[in-house]
């Protein structure tokens, strides 16, 4: 029923055959269902009806009246696609990667991103890769501005020079506004041939004033309001910006003090003033008032969340389509009607999709040789502060030299346009397509030179560095070197996006292997306020049947071949079964409730206090000893969570037995102390 209700408004929307009435007032505070339109969350280039239909990296979108929308698919597709009312999506332009005009299916683009519609229905493209601007009209691609080159420069648009251009937007007079990204700058086509920078273009900053004086950082997103005026999504600022038709610039969301906003990346605004804001950073999207009121549209359920929201869309209903990049998605978000079931579509990249292509490699040298392992997905971790259960650990840790060079295990591309994060800090890292690599001083030596010209490194009067760019578009081939390790002396790999990070040892490490069984070291039982709830006695746990809903905690480590022995790992996957003193199941447990599977990472943030009991934490964060104590009767896995328990009341006073089922990756079972023996009174 879900399926034929989803499919039902699916189809609504894109067949509905009439124009609609001017719209009413944006109603503001709503909550949106996000309805599936298209692509199935696997990377990959295939035609068709729109849910079978692949994407590699949805970006841009412009709604073509009620026919249908425009979307710029970059990754390694590099084309135009376009969803028709009838749900079925076909390519409209582009082939391979590259820098050519002409004919639509032979010309090249290379990272399209942010496209806008102009009045006669020409497509307005941000060719990131290529630096430039194109324009598809009449099946014909060409180009508007740039030369292929980065830079920066004024003049003849053809000859004029941009840098990673993301955003584009078209006002009624045919002007054509540019987010030019890495030139931190406003540029203006006009319709004389003439491009001119409009604000911004000093470097990164936040400054506000006359557009020569103001200063941005990374814009990503643009959208043009019934005044003129220009809305700018300040990625690196965490703002939202203004550009004034005299190129004033002033800030609305965002600046010194608290943080509101995570990394906005798209914008759209409605007739009346309401701004929507899609968050790169968190998934949410947000709702801004005219008065400056910020509210979530989408994304309040960190479960249910966007992957890498890149563009917004207004619909006439009042709703918003969403490019959702991260999950090779379309999403129509709309309030539910009254008297709807509550049925959204599928959110985020498929479980199933493939990974990324390692063959066997490791991102040390030598690659193809064994490494040792100090830290596997679903470990707890805490704080330097003493805070022994703050947050799962997201990856899988390689130990290595501090200065060492860090290579990519995989041949990728640069998604973000804030692909590098943390310079100097113990987190630094660098993503490339859906691999993470965090504590390396990306694109330097030891010594804190320059890799190479793809990374951009700015620096503070001292020299010190204090930026490093890598340019949305930019490709690097397994074996290449991204960096050195920092003083964490490790290197932690992450696969997926944020809220859909998978466990790295499914990537296949070659030498990697695990003879070892995990060990069982303690188990006891907790009441609801995780303190001990009966006691050890006689070789038995006795506790009371007024009791009532306990826990059981599960103290366990792992190990894998080749490791120091005092290594401690944490485990893949543990449940539990209540026996009867004979060792029978009871109804119910004939199979072991198996409620912990680190298999990807939760992305809520108390996932930890959901896995981990009081007595964990491993000795980097204040512990004497790495302790992983488990709460087999709460869930942690699929991404899912739930708190649980075992109401010990409804069953009679008598002996019973307790039996843990504690495995690793590689599927070895935990062999000893697996079984409480119990007595309930």
């Amino acid at each position: 029923m879900a399926v034929v209700v989803l499919a039902m408004a699916a189809g609504w929307w894109l067949t509905r055959p009439q124009p609609l009435p001017p719209p009413a007032a944006t109603v503001l505070g709503w909550q949106a269902q996000a309805w599936w339109l298209a692509g199935d969350g696997h990377p990959g280039l295939q035609d068709g009806p729109a849910r079978q239909a692949r994407l590699a990296e949805p970006w841009g979108l412009a709604r073509d009246g009620l026919r249908g929308v425009y979307l710029s698919d970059a990754g390694d597709n590099n084309r135009i696609r376009y969803l028709d009312r009838h749900g079925q999506l076909r390519t409209v332009a582009g082939s391979d990667e590259g820098l050519a005009d002409g004919p639509a299916a032979q010309a090249r683009f290379h990272t399209p991103s942010g496209i806008a519609l102009t009045a006669d229905g020409a497509l307005v493209i941000a060719d990131t890769g290529n630096h430039a601007v194109r324009v598809l009209r009449d099946g014909v691609v060409s180009t508007l501005a740039g030369n292929g080159q980065p830079g920066q420069g004024d003049g003849a648009a053809r000859q004029a020079r941009l840098d990673a251009p993301m955003a584009v937007a078209v006002a009624a007079d045919g002007r054509v506004y540019v987010a030019d990204t890495f030139n931190d700058r406003i540029a203006v086509i006009h319709p004389d041939g003439q491009l001119r920078t409009l604000a911004g273009g000093q470097g990164p900053g936040l400054a506000d004033g006359p557009g020569a004086a103001a200063r941005f950082d990374t814009p990503t997103g643009l959208a043009l309001d019934a005044q003129g005026v220009l809305w700018v999504a300040d990625l690196g600022n965490d703002a939202i910006r203004r550009v004034h038709p005299d190129g004033r610039v002033d800030t609305v969301v965002g600046g010194p003090g608290e943080r509101q906003l995570w990394q906005p990346q798209a914008v759209a605004i409605t007739d009346d003033g309401v701004l929507y804001i899609g968050e790169r950073l968190t998934g949410r999207v947000v709702q801004r008032s005219v008065q400056g009121h910020l509210s979530t549209v989408f994304g309040t359920d960190p479960a249910s969340r966007l992957s890498r929201p890149a563009a917004l869309a207004l619909t006439p209903e009042g709703g918003l389509l969403v490019s959702d990049a991260g999950g090779m998605r379309l999403h129509w978000l709309r309030a539910q009607p009254a008297g709807e079931a509550s049925v959204s579509g599928m959110i985020g990249p498929a479980a199933e999709r493939p990974l990324p292509a390692t063959e066997g490699r490791w991102p040390l040298a030598p690659q193809r040789g064994w490494h040792e392992v100090v830290g596997t997905l679903g470990e707890v971790r805490g704080t330097f502060a003493g805070k022994n259960r703050n947050h799962l650990h997201a990856g899988f840790d390689i130990r290595g030299d501090v200065g060492q060079r860090v290579l990519a295990i995989a041949d990728g591309k640069v998604s973000s346009p804030l692909a590098a994060w943390s310079p100097n800090g113990q987190a630094e890292g660098l993503n490339v397509g859906e691999l993470d690599y965090i504590h390396i001083r990306v694109g330097r030596t030891a010594d804190g030179q320059a890799l190479d010209p793809r990374f951009e490194l700015l620096r503070d009067p001292r020299g010190r560095v204090e930026r490093v760019r890598v340019r949305r578009g930019t490709r690097f081939a397994a074996g290449e070197v991204l960096g050195t390790i920092n003083a964490q002396a490790h290197v932690h790999l992450q696969v997926g996006p944020g809220g859909y990070e998978r466990n790295a040892i499914a990537l296949g490490f070659a030498g990697f292997t695990d003879t070892l069984a995990p060990v069982i070291e303690d188990i006891r039982v907790l009441d609801d306020n995780e303190q001990v709830a009966g006691q050890r006695r006689d070789g038995r746990w006795h506790l009371p049947r007024s009791a009532g809903v306990v826990q059981l905690a599960v103290q366990a480590r792992d190990q894998v071949d080749g490791n120091l022995a005092r290594r401690r790992l944490g485990l893949y996957a543990l449940g539990w079964q209540l026996l009867d003193a004979a060792g029978t199941p009871l109804p119910g447990f004939e199979q072991p409730q198996m409620n912990l599977e680190f298999n990807r990472m939760p992305p809520q943030g108390d996932a930890v206090l959901h896995a981990y009991g009081p007595d964990s934490g491993i000795t980097v964060h204040g512990s004497a000893v790495t302790r992983f104590q488990y709460l087999v009767t709460n869930t942690v896995r699929d991404g899912r969570l739930a708190r649980g328990g075992w109401d010990v009341s409804a069953l009679p006073a008598g002996d019973y037995r307790v039996r843990i089922s504690a495995r690793d990756w590689h599927g070895n079972q935990a062999r000893e102390g697996r079984e409480l023996l119990l007595r309930l009174e």
